[in-house]
């Protein structure tokens, strides 16, 4: 197959839905470039104000949402804009507009986030040093993988509000964590977790389960797709 004469519209729709398309058409590229182009800005930004940060995470992640004026003082700005994500870089994805943060998110330093799908993290998560979200996959058929010529596909991860990453985690395709869980440093979390859990190892099993101090019914759920400006 050529893949520089596929059907783009239909390859991007089979990346979205989980089956195999080609990573590799000119378009896909392209997008993958420009993402590159927008986390180096982020990564290269240095000591930046609370504003320019979300402007340059808005980049990376294709976020068109207007931000609220600016405030009289840098205090008052910071109040404004504390829903959005927290980046500490550097931060690396192949694309960029497929990973949804809720609000008020922080992401240590040295995440990798490859958005094949959909990558979604609940509110007040909070994302510990070198954590890695894979919605990648390839065929185990070596013949079909065949290299960068050959399919991939991807799985969607869903991640609840109130998590808590140790470093060095690694969440795999398809899986999905549920509110208030807490993933121990150097977890490899392979299958679904549920709500209010403690899991580690490699691969993540629950360790044990956490009281919360407001019974789980009386907190209301958060959207990770959201309007920060409202």
């Amino acid at each position: 197959m050529d893949i520089r004469t596929i059907d783009r519209e239909e390859n991007r729709r089979r990346m979205a839905n989980g089956e195999l398309y080609y990573a590799f058409s000119p378009d896909l590229i392209a997008d993958r470039q420009r993402c590159r182009k927008a986390y180096r800005r982020l990564n290269a930004a240095g000591d930046v104000s609370r504003r320019e940060l979300v402007e340059l995470w808005k980049d990376l992640n294709c976020d068109e949402t207007p931000l609220p004026p600016q405030a009289m003082s840098q205090e008052e700005d910071d109040m404004l804009l504390q829903d959005w994500p927290w980046i500490d870089s550097p931060i690396r994805m192949d694309y960029g507009r497929n990973v949804k943060l809720g609000r008020n998110v922080y992401v240590n330093v040295n995440s990798t986030w490859i958005d094949t799908c959909l990558i979604s993290i609940g509110s007040r998560t909070l994302i510990g040093p070198n954590c890695s979200f894979f919605s990648g996959t390839h065929p185990l058929d070596p013949t079909l993988r065949n290299g960068t010529q050959g399919p991939e596909s991807g799985k969607p991860i869903t991640i609840g509000d109130d998590c808590w990453f140790g470093g060095n985690c690694i969440v795999l395709p398809g899986v999905t964590i549920g509110r208030g869980v807490t993933v121990g440093a150097g977890s490899v979390v392979t299958k679904d977790v549920p709500d209010h859990v403690v899991v580690a190892g490699n691969p993540a099993r629950v360790i044990k389960k956490v009281e919360v101090s407001v019974p789980a019914e009386t907190i209301p759920a958060t959207s990770t797709n959201i309007n920060y400006a409202s």
